[in-house]
């Protein structure tokens, strides 16, 4: 769209019109003064002879400014008039906003649902305690910058505590979609309206799905005055149960009933999901055979747990190779019969249990080898050093160790160190078909990801996929690998 020349100060080059707010359109331009991109705001010429809609606009400037400085919130640069039209210039997001990402893929991971709804809790925290109500909380105004951090902007239609109201009782101001009740009504709106706005918003992030969608506008704010809070296992069967007491609260009609702080919120949200995925379970191992039945493999996989988020789902399944790999580890670790050795005395049952993990899940085989009775010789001495067990980033070991050292390194966002574990275990792995190929092949694409390799981590999520298709875990990796 073409841009009117003159319509910005002269220190305001280049701009394009990147969005349109209620009242303006925005436009990106550079400061050639300071030498960086900006945002810049300016009321619509229809509106710029309305005095009550000019001081509106001031007011907006006003309220934001105040908050400026604090995280999470854009931060406001400049205020002015030029050609009679109000302008105002705050920091430029290049990561776009939440309804665009909405708009791109449905729900969105669970872990980045979270840190993007606590960021802006915080962000409406730091405004609720300066007095400033925003009014108008949905994912079109929760900006994101290039390093996916969430800002939240457009207090266009706040109020703020010591300004002159220019709002009355019996206004519908906001979007209908994410309107609280009392707002929906034309009611006073507080805090507490904003922290409902935002549970609308966490509902969508989580399910894909707003909790009261509607085919019309009106339908859906009536909805949100009358309606009952709906399952989210309902709206998405993907998505705990656990979740509902805390939408309850959250989407109450009654403000008081509400959680009373943004950061409040996201916490009981954290603790339900957490609640949500369990306690990682080992199942007892089976009672050993008798010593005449060969050495095998013992022990149950993990359970799928239904409604658990795709970040918390457990890889369940029986590791076979993991048992073989110990059972030979076992057997080549013990001592051997030498001379004087009673080669037919009674035969001992030892129990070895090995464990593979990746992302939030352990699992657990347990192996039975024989052995014979110890020997009143001493074996001999040992002629290889052991592999390295330390959790630093030292490689050439067997294979299901460096996974799982590689998998505690993972746990601490030590991603760099996990990986020279997860190549050298891929190598050992590569071509067996088994489900510790799988596990580490999985483990390293996700690892790569994390780097920012994302075309380098497709070949072994692919892999993974081609030894577990039916794991939704790897498909969503792969689908993070392709749009990352």
């Amino acid at each position: 769209m073409a841009v009117r020349q003159g319509l910005l100060p002269d220190r305001y080059v280049g701009p394009q019109v990147v969005g349109r707010g209620g009242m303006g359109e925005i436009y990106r331009a550079t400061d050639t003064s300071l030498g960086r991109a900006v945002a810049i705001k300016v009321l619509d010429e229809r509106y710029a002879q309305d005095e009550n809609i000019r001081a509106r606009f001031t007011r907006e400037a006003l309220a934001a400014s105040r908050l400026s400085g604090s995280p999470n919130i854009v931060t406001i640069y400049d205020v002015g008039e030029h050609q009679d039209r109000p302008f105002i210039v705050m920091e430029y997001l290049a990561g776009g906003s939440l309804e665009q990402r909405l708009r791109a893929g449905g729900p969105v991971g669970t872990r980045q649902a979270l840190d993007w709804l606590e960021q802006a809790a915080n962000a409406l925290d730091a405004a609720h305690r300066e007095g400033v109500v925003h009014r108008d909380v949905k994912p079109a105004n929760l900006l994101l910058d290039r390093n996916d951090r969430v800002h939240v902007a457009d207090f266009g239609i706040a109020s703020a505590a010591g300004m002159d109201s220019l709002t009355q009782t019996g206004t519908v101001l906001g979007t209908a979609s994410y309107l609280a009740p009392e707002q929906a009504k034309g009611e006073r709106t507080t805090p507490a309206s904003d922290l409902y706005s935002l549970a609308v918003v966490a509902f969508e992030l989580l399910t894909g799905s707003r909790p009261f969608e509607a085919d019309s506008v009106a339908a859906e704010a009536a909805a949100h005055v009358t309606g009952q809070i709906p399952s989210v296992c309902d709206v998405n069967p993907d998505a705990p149960c656990e979740l509902d007491p805390v939408f309850e609260q959250a989407l109450a009609k009654e403000p008081a009933r509400r959680f009373t702080s943004g950061a409040e919120f996201v916490a009981a949200l954290r603790a339900s999901l957490e609640h949500a995925a369990g306690p990682t379970r080992v199942v007892t191992p089976v009672a050993p055979p008798p010593p005449t039945v060969p050495a095998g493999v013992m022990g149950q996989p993990l359970p799928h747990r239904r409604g658990t988020p795709a970040w918390l789902l457990p890889l369940a399944g029986a590791l076979l190779l993991a048992g073989v790999i110990a059972a030979i580890v076992a057997t080549r670790g013990g001592s051997k019969p030498t001379a004087g050795t009673d080669a037919g005395g009674p035969l001992q049952v030892t129990t070895v249990v090995r464990r593979v993990t990746q992302p939030s899940q352990t699992v657990v085989s347990t192996v039975v080898t024989t052995a014979p009775a110890p020997s009143t010789t001493a074996p001999p001495p040992t002629t290889s050093p052991p592999a390295s067990t330390s959790s630093s980033g030292s490689v050439g070991g067997d294979p299901v160790d460096e996974n799982n050292r590689a998998w505690a390194l993972m746990q601490q966002g030590q991603y760099s160190d996990a990986l020279p574990l997860l190549q050298d275990a891929q190598q050992q792995l590569q071509g067996q078909g088994s489900l510790a190929e799988a596990y580490t092949a999985y483990n390293l694409g996700y690892t790569l990801i994390q780097l920012g390799q994302c075309s380098d981590a497709l070949p072994y999520l692919e892999e993974s996929k081609a030894l577990q298709p039916s794991r939704r875990e790897v498909k969503d990796a792969i689908k993070q690998a392709r749009n990352c």
